[in-house]
Order: structure tokens, then C-alpha cells, then sequence
């Protein structure tokens, strides 16, 4: 009698790519997303200090006013209230700063529910991440759509710079992410419903 040779494990997988598989890529992409955001918004509004525009006659950002003064021949930065005799009003200026910067704090918070809603096979710490990611993109396209309608007569699009697309891209990014994160559930229950006939 011959033997019978006995399947290898891994054989019969090697054609068709596993659900599994394709989910953890998934996952690995959405956390490599997330980490690019937060670096983005590292970037414009700690390292560029929330500088949208950083020229030798001109500065505007979330915390720096400074425009060109004739008389000096050097850049003068203006404080309230002469900013808001500028029509720049304080409350406006200071909801566009809580709205960018609030908007880094909530992003800081995502990983670490995706990572334990992936671990544990939770519904409700992916909806945790969920929910600040909508915050997250909620406050930025606040913050950053306040700060351009009260500084508009200043600054321009071709003056806007690395800091300003920084804060651009990490707004679209948010915006994918919460997206992805929205349908990855259901993906995955449906390939689970798939497993289990």
C-alpha cells in the first residue's frame, strides 16, 4: 500500500491570497496613515510655530501677526487690540487656534483605540477612534477655515507655505482616514460572515 501524501498546511493558500491577510494590510495602512497625519500637524504647527506664511516682509500665522512697517524698513508684529482694529476679532483668532491645535491633541489619541480595537476584536474602541478622528477633522477644517477668512486681505494662496500645505494634507488625510475607518468594519464583518459558511 502506498503512503498517502499529506497536504501541507500552507499549500492550498498559496494561490488565493488570505481575507485575513488583505485585513492586516489594511490595518497596517490606516495606522501608517494616522502616523503621517499626526507628523504633518507636528510639523505645521509646532515646528513652523502655526506660521502659514514666514517671508522677510511678511508673517502670519496662529500665534505671529507680523506685517511690514514703511517707517522702520523691518517686519512689525501686532498684538490685540490693534489686530483687531486690523478686523482680525480676538474671539475669532483665538476659536481658529483651539480648532488647529485641538485638532493635533484628538489626532494624538487615535492609534492607540485602533490598536486596541484590532487587538481585542472591539466594535466599540474602533468607534473611540472614530469619533476622534471626526473631531480631529471637524476642528482643523474649522480652525484653519477661520484663520483664512480673518487673514484673507494678507496673505494669498501663492504667499502660503511648507506649513500651510503641511495643514492641508493632514486635513485630507483625516478625512481619508475617517473614511477608511468608517467602512473597515463592516469589511471585515462581511469577510467573517464569508469564513463562517
Amino acid at each position: 500500500m502506498v503512503p498517502r501524501r499529506r497536504l501541507c498546511q500552507g499549500q492550498g493558500k498559496m494561490t488565493t491570497p488570505s481575507p485575513r491577510r488583505g485585513a492586516q494590510l489594511l490595518f497596517l495602512a490606516i495606522m501608517a496613515v494616522t502616523v503621517a497625519a499626526i507628523a504633518l500637524l507636528f510639523y505645521a504647527l509646532l515646528w513652523k510655530a502655526g506660521n502659514l506664511t514666514d517671508l522677510p516682509n511678511l508673517r502670519v500665522g496662529f500665534y505671529n501677526f507680523c506685517l511690514w512697517d514703511q517707517g522702520t524698513g523691518s517686519l512689525r508684529c501686532r498684538q490685540f487690540p490693534e489686530l483687531e482694529a486690523l478686523g482680525v476679532p480676538r474671539v475669532g483668532l483665538a476659536l481658529a487656534r483651539f480648532g488647529a491645535y485641538g485638532a493635533l491633541v484628538f489626532t494624538l489619541f487615535v492609534p492607540l483605540p485602533l490598536f486596541l480595537a484590532w487587538c481585542n476584536s472591539s466594535d466599540g474602541e474602533w468607534r473611540l477612534a472614530v469619533g476622534f478622528l471626526a473631531t480631529s477633522s471637524t476642528l482643523l477644517a474649522g480652525g484653519l477655515g477661520l484663520f483664512l477668512t480673518y487673514t484673507w486681505k494678507w496673505v494669498r494662496l501663492s504667499l502660503l507655505e511648507p506649513g500651510f500645505l503641511a495643514l492641508g494634507t493632514a486635513q485630507a488625510l483625516l478625512v481619508a482616514l475617517l473614511m477608511a475607518t468608517i467602512l473597515f468594519p463592516q469589511r471585515a464583518e462581511d469577510k467573517s460572515k464569508l469564513d463562517s459558511y
